[in-house]
């Protein structure tokens, strides 16, 4: 079975060097490792019951603009009846462990590792735990932007295991799984997982519009930020503003996946927020 990432919480050894992680924090990009994510750094929120959150990505002037990204991690019969307080907010939730009761339009929906969940705004739903491990999942917001002529995007229930391997020209060894079609216009970001089978690379410095999210599920890589190469493993996080260059090298014996967002579909703006 499938087992995807998640913050492990807890405390480091008091003996550990505080550097030793390699956290960066830049204007082109931030990695912050997984082993960043402990007890000290989660956050409570209203509204939610038996839940902490890892906020590892919030729009931030001058860098990331377009999205927040959370690890929540939900106790036995916690949850919340009313998750998200922003009406024009889109979401994207892929559940890692446990299992979920998502309600969408009144409608009770069980989602387990491996799910994923795409909420168009103004639709009513509610997240709990009915089980009794921690439910943990990833959840990417965005404050939906509309465009001329075209409505509102459908939810979208689906996961991992349905979603076919999509691969790149010339090579079976970079794919990307897409929950959203990437030919419907409404959608204005996509959350995809990409897979780097032991070897696979992007064979060139990627520099685009698309600011990027990138939650590494499983395996390793060399992975470039910018003008940096940085090892990446699981449970680490990659935030790419626009145009940072990023290229891929697959490393060790299993594949390297990510849950990866990006914003689409849209003209930029032509003022500065």
């Amino acid at each position: 079975m499938t087992s995807y990432a998640f913050p492990p919480g807890g405390m480091p050894p008091l003996t550990d060097d505080p550097a030793k992680a390699g956290s960066v924090f830049t204007t082109a990009y931030a990695f912050i490792p997984g082993s960043t994510m402990r007890d000290i750094v989660a956050s409570l929120l209203p509204g939610w019951t038996g839940t902490r959150a890892w906020i590892i990505a919030r729009p931030l002037s001058g860098f990331a603009e377009t999205f927040a990204q959370y690890a929540v991690e939900v106790a036995p019969g916690g949850g919340s009846d009313m998750p998200e307080p922003d009406a024009g907010a889109e979401a994207g939730i892929f559940v890692a462990r446990g299992t979920m009761r998502l309600m969408l339009d009144g409608q009770p929906h069980d989602l387990a590792p491996g799910s994923y969940a795409y909420i168009p705004p103004g639709r009513g739903w509610a997240v709990h735990n009915p089980g009794e491990a921690p439910l943990q999942f990833h959840w990417i917001r965005r404050r939906y932007q509309p465009a001329a002529g075209l409505g509102l995007p459908d939810p979208i229930l689906t996961s991992d295991a349905e979603s076919p391997f999509n691969y790149m020209p010339g090579t079976r060894k970079w794919a990307t799984q897409r929950f959203a079609d990437p030919a419907d216009l409404r959608h204005d970001m996509h959350v995809n997982i990409v897979t780097f089978q032991p070897g696979g690379r992007i064979p060139f410095a990627e520099t685009h519009i698309m600011e990027h999210g990138l939650y590494v599920l499983e395996g390793t890589a060399e992975y470039l930020l910018n003008r940096d190469w940085v090892s990446v493993g699981p449970g680490d996080f990659m935030w790419l503003r626009a145009y940072c260059p990023q290229a891929c090298i697959a490393t060790g014996t299993g594949p390297f996946r990510y849950l990866l967002y990006k914003d689409v579909n849209r003209h930029p703006g032509l003022t500065l927020p």
